[in-house]
């Protein structure tokens, strides 16, 4: 069975890829560090210091896993060939919530980059899919947890990234 790609924006390639660095050269050294002080303070059977440092090395370890797995099956989204005639991964989109009488801005990106609360939501989300192929104009009925909620498409654009 073949890996699940990771879509991501060229800005998303670059935080995970800066996270990466840092979790090398920052974070390993700390924890290293923390390991060997807790290792000169004598009996390790009882250093809650210890056994602290090393479960934090092992969530360290995994997360670079977890990114490199990523970073291997990393497939990026084209600005260039991004259209603002209909909603893709990589569109902005600008929506007016009916129920709450708001409009609302999100980009549409792959759900290793998701963040809600940055604007950033995941094409696999209920909104992500209901919105994606769809036009300015467009009236989008969302199947969310909390029941049906009712959006209208104003606007597609495109957010460009400095490369």
């Amino acid at each position: 069975m073949a890996d699940k790609k990771t879509v991501l924006t060229y800005e998303g390639l670059k935080s995970l890829e800066e996270e990466l660095q840092e979790l090398r050269t920052v974070r390993r050294k700390d924890v290293a560090e923390k390991i060997k002080e807790a290792r000169g303070q004598g009996d390790l059977s009882e250093n809650a210091e210890y056994d602290a440092a090393k479960e934090e090395q092992a969530e360290i370890e995994a997360r670079i896993a977890v990114i490199e797995k990523n970073l291997q099956n990393v497939e990026l989204i084209d600005e260039d060939d991004l259209s603002t005639e209909s909603v893709s991964l990589g569109s902005t989109v600008r929506v007016f919530d009916q129920e709450f009488n708001e409009e609302l801005e999100y980009t549409i990106v792959g759900s290793q980059e998701a963040n809600p609360f940055k604007g950033k939501i995941s094409n696999e989300s209920p909104l992500g899919m209901a919105l994606l192929s769809r036009q300015a104009g467009d009236e989008i009925d969302v199947d969310a947890p909390e029941g049906i909620i009712h959006y209208k498409l104003i606007d597609i654009s495109i957010a460009k990234t400095e490369a």
